[in-house]
């Protein structure tokens, strides 16, 4: 009977642009939020520690990544002394410099 009735067949879809503009939507949002609230504050915290241990001068009172509180008696391109007591002294890489205290914190703390 296939010469009385024609067969029928489906059209193609047509491809849209709408839809796949529509599916890399959230990709693109997803990775916005993801630049304001972690790539880009990590990159400035960064910067500011990297400016703070570059500014390390000698009789800075800091705090080390350990917690060691002290002052630097000495500095050098990698690493700097750190006087944590009267006549007690160690050697700490200069990046494991967590903050410079403001002056006269040790006085306070002894």
């Amino acid at each position: 009977m296939d010469f009385l009735i024609a067969t029928a067949w489906a059209q193609q879809a047509e491809p849209s642009t709408s839809s796949t503009l529509a599916s890399l939507l959230p990709l693109v949002i997803l990775f916005v939020v993801f630049y304001f609230l972690l790539i880009r504050p990590q990159t400035k915290r960064v910067k500011e520690h990297k400016k703070m241990v570059d500014s390390l001068a000698k009789g800075d009172e800091i705090v080390t990544n350990g917690g060691l509180l002290g002052r630097i008696t000495n500095l050098g391109d990698n690493f700097v002394i750190v006087e944590i007591a009267q006549n007690v002294e160690v050697k700490v890489q200069r990046y494991q410099v967590a903050a410079v205290m403001p002056k006269g914190t040790l006085k306070n703390t002894l």
